[in-house]
C-alpha cells in the first residue's frame, strides 16, 4: 500500500479508512479542548478557580479512559466498531456541554473525569481498521488512521483558543468554544452510523470466546495477565489520593473509591481466570497459542509513548507560555507543533514497520530514539532560542508519533480475534502512563525539565523491556490473517446461535 493509494476514493477500504480517522480526530478533538483554554479559563473564572485546579482536571481528563477502554475493547468484540463507535460520539457529547456549562470545581472535575472516556475512541478506530487492511498493510492503514486521527489534539490547540478569543470573546468565550466541538462530535457520531460497515463482508470480524477477559495460551501468560491487570485499574487510587487531597472528596468517599477499585481489580481477576482456566486445563492447540509477552511487550510501549504524549500535550501550551512569556494563543500553535508531525510521523512508524521485514526492530529503534527525544527537551529553558525548543519538540515527537504507529501496526497480528481486547489493554496502558506521568508533574518541587528526563528514563526502561520480551509476531506480513482450529470452532458456534435465534 503507497501514499497514492489514500486518494481511491471509490475504494471501500479506503473510504471506511477515512471516514474512520475523521472520528478519532474529533474525539481527540474534544478530548484535548481543555489544555489550550487553562489560561483562558483561570482569567475569566480566576474567583474560584486555581491552576491547581487545573492540574488535577489534566489528571481527571486521563484517568477514566483507561477502564473505558478496557471495556470498550470488550464490546469491540461483541458489537462490533461501528456501532460502539458512534454511540461513544453521541454519549460523551453530555460531558462536554456540562463541563462546558460548569459553574463550580466539583462540577468540572466530574465532567472532566466523565469526558475522559472519549479517549477510549481510539481503540475503535484501530479495530475498525484491522477488519478492512490485509496482515501486509496494517502497519500504513493503522498509521494514517492513528497520525490523521491523532492530528485532532493538535488542531485543538491551533482553532479553539481562536474561537474561544476571537469568534465568541469575552470570558464566556471559552464555554461556547467547548459546546461547539462536542456539537460537530455528536452529528458526526449519527453519520458514521450509517455511512460505515464493520468490514468489507459480513463474518469479518472474528469473535472471541468470551468478551469479559482476554485469553491466553500459558499459566505463564495467566500470572503476567493478572501482573498487568493490577496496575491498570491501581494507578486510578493517584487520582484519588489527589482529589482527595485537594478537597475535593471527603475521608469517607476515599475509602469507598480506594475500596471500589480494589474491588474492580478483583472482579477482574476473577474473570481472567474463570475464562483462562479452563482452557488451559484443556489445552490450547498449537495452532492458536500465542506469546502474551508480546501484548504484554506493546503495553509498556504504548505506557512510555502514548503516555508521554498524552502529559506532553496537556502541559506543552502552559511550557512555552510560562517559559518564554509567549500569549495563549501563540504558546498553543507552537506547542500543537508536537500533534502536528502526527499527520506524517504516524504513517511513517507504519510504513517503515511494514518495509523493514522486522516489525520488532522498528519499534525497538523508536523507543530508544524517544528516550534521546525527551533527554533533549529536558535542558531546555528560558535561555535557549526559541527556534531550538520547537525544533527538540518537533524532532522528539517524530520519533513518539512513529513508535505509536508501529505499536499498532503489530497489534493485530498478535491474535486476530482478540484485536479488540489486545488493543484495548495497550491503550489503556498508554492512559495509566499519562495519569503516572501527569501526577509526577504536579508533584511538588518538580519542574517542567526534570519532567522530560523522566519520560525519558521510561522510554529507556520500555526499550529494554522490549529487547527481552517482544517477539516477532507470526504471519505479520502475510496477506491475510492466520485462521486457527479454535478460530474456527468459535465462528461455527456464533453462527449456530444466531441461525437459531434468527429462527426462533
Amino acid at each position: 500500500m503507497q501514499v497514492k493509494d489514500l486518494f481511491r476514493f471509490k475504494s471501500p477500504e479506503i473510504r471506511a479508512l477515512h471516514l474512520t480517522w475523521i472520528a478519532f480526530f474529533l474525539t481527540f478533538y474534544v478530548w484535548f479542548n481543555m489544555a489550550p483554554l487553562a489560561t483562558s479559563m483561570l482569567k475569566a473564572e480566576g474567583s474560584w478557580l486555581t491552576q491547581k485546579d487545573i492540574k488535577l482536571f489534566m489528571i481527571a481528563n486521563v484517568a477514566l479512559t483507561i477502564p473505558a477502554r478496557v471495556i470498550i475493547g470488550m464490546l469491540l468484540d461483541r458489537f462490533g466498531p461501528r456501532r460502539v463507535f458512534s454511540a461513544l460520539m453521541v454519549v460523551m457529547t453530555v460531558p462536554v456541554f456540562v463541563f462546558a456549562l460548569g459553574e463550580s470545581r466539583e462540577q468540572l472535575l466530574v465532567s472532566r473525569l466523565l469526558l475522559s472516556s472519549v479517549g477510549a475512541g481510539f481503540v475503535v478506530g484501530i479495530h475498525m481498521t484491522s477488519l478492512w487492511f490485509p496482515p501486509k498493510h496494517i502497519g500504513f492503514a493503522e498509521g494514517f488512521y492513528a497520525g490523521w486521527g491523532n492530528f485532532g489534539s493538535a488542531a485543538a490547540a491551533i482553532t479553539i483558543p481562536t474561537i474561544a478569543l476571537q469568534v465568541f470573546g469575552g470570558d464566556d468565550g471559552w464555554r461556547y468554544a467547548m459546546m461547539v466541538s462536542g456539537a460537530i462530535m455528536f452529528f458526526y457520531g449519527i453519520f458514521y452510523w450509517f455511512a460505515i460497515t464493520d468490514g468489507p463482508k459480513p463474518g469479518t470480524q472474528r469473535k472471541p470466546r468470551n468478551p469479559l477477559a482476554l485469553e491466553v495460551s500459558s499459566y505463564k501468560d495467566l500470572w503476567l495477565l493478572i501482573a498487568f491487570t493490577v496496575p491498570m485499574f491501581g494507578v486510578l487510587s493517584i487520582l484519588v489520593w489527589r482529589v482527595h487531597g485537594m478537597g475535593f472528596l471527603d475521608t469517607t468517599g476515599a475509602i469507598l473509591a480506594y475500596g471500589a477499585i480494589v474491588a474492580v481489580i478483583i472482579y477482574q481477576v476473577i474473570q481472567t481466570l474463570r475464562v483462562n482456566l479452563p482452557i488451559l486445563r484443556k489445552g490450547v492447540p498449537e495452532d492458536d497459542k500465542y506469546p502474551f509477552s508480546t501484548a504484554a511487550s506493546l503495553n509498556v510501549t504504548y505506557f512510555a509513548n502514548f503516555g508521554a504524549e498524552l502529559a506532553v500535550v496537556s502541559m506543552l501550551p502552559m511550557f512555552f507560555e510560562l517559559t518564554w512569556g509567549l500569549t495563549a494563543a501563540a504558546a498553543g500553535i507552537i506547542a500543537s507543533s508536537f500533534a502536528f508531525v502526527n499527520l506524517f510521523a504516524r504513517p511513517l512508524g507504519g510504513i517503515l514497520s511494514d518495509m523493514f521485514g522486522s516489525r520488532r526492530m522498528v519499534m525497538m529503534t523508536y523507543m530508544f530514539g524517544i528516550g534521546v527525544g525527551f533527554a533533549l527537551m529536558g535542558l531546555l529553558d528560558s535561555d535557549w532560542p526559541l527556534f531550538i525548543a520547537i525544533v527538540f519538540t518537533i524532532s522528539c515527537s517524530i520519533f513518539v508519533q512513529g513508535a505509536e504507529g508501529a505499536t499498532f501496526g503489530i497489534i493485530p497480528a498478535v491474535k486476530r480475534r482478540l484485536t479488540g481486547q489486545i488493543a484495548g489493554m495497550a491503550g489503556a496502558y498508554g492512559n495509566v502512563g499519562a495519569v503516572f506521568y501527569l501526577f509526577v508533574l504536579s508533584s511538588p518541587g518538580m519542574t517542567y525539565q526534570m519532567f522530560f528526563f523522566i519520560i525519558s528514563g521510561g522510554a529507556f526502561f520500555a526499550w529494554l523491556f522490549c529487547l527481552i520480551w517482544l517477539k516477532e509476531p507470526e504471519g505479520a506480513f502475510n496477506s491475510e490473517y492466520h485462521i486457527s482450529s479454535v478460530d474456527r470452532e468459535i465462528e461455527a458456534e456464533h453462527e449456530a446461535r444466531e441461525a437459531a435465534a434468527n429462527k426462533g
